[in-house]
């Protein structure tokens, strides 16, 4: 099995798309309706939507591939948080968000997820940043324990919507500094 990492570009808007929908409800807390989970991929995650990330200057996106078949990506947003839960418990500036972070139910527990992680922190200290910041539900145990694994230490918490509810999230940052 070969493990690899890349920069997605302009040309992966449609492969991003197509993991996004098959990935986000995986991250959705018990009781996410299929409707509000459609609804977030139409809203955030179309492949026009991924158009534009890839355009804008401030994001990273990477995808790990198994085999040379991508299971996986990451956005990283190199900006100061516009939420003031974040902004409040994010110490450590400049910052890089961890925006998305997903694999393919089939990739789970194979390694890549790991090999990804690396990649994007590699990435955020490419971009001189001093911590990187996520969000993640708090009903999410398995992602919850993946970015402990990884030293991402909870230091607050934030408010995410979806489907027009509001939902729980830990906020999570690892200092760059001690790694």
């Amino acid at each position: 099995m070969t493990v690899s990492t890349r920069l997605a570009g302009p040309d992966d808007a449609a492969l991003l798309h197509r993991i996004a929908a098959a990935t986000f409800a995986l991250a959705c807390p018990p009781g996410t309706t299929q409707e509000a989970v459609a609804d977030f991929v139409a809203s955030n995650l179309s492949e026009a939507h991924f158009a534009g990330y890839l355009a804008d200057e401030s994001r990273d996106l990477l995808l790990v591939e198994v085999d040379g078949e991508a299971v996986g990506y990451t956005m990283l947003i190199a900006a100061e948080p516009t939420d003031s839960d974040v902004a409040a418990v994010v110490t450590d500036r400049p910052t890089v968000e961890l925006s998305k972070f997903y694999m393919l139910a089939t990739a789970h527990g194979g390694g890549a997820a790991g090999v990804l992680m690396e990649a994007s922190v590699e990435a955020a200290r490419a971009r001189a940043a001093a911590s990187v910041w996520l969000g993640v539900n708090q009903q999410n145990a398995r992602a919850n324990r993946f970015y402990e694994k990884h030293g991402f230490v909870n230091v607050g918490t934030k408010r995410f919507l979806v489907g027009g509810k509001w939902e729980d999230d830990f906020v999570r940052e690892l200092p760059l500094s001690s790694r």
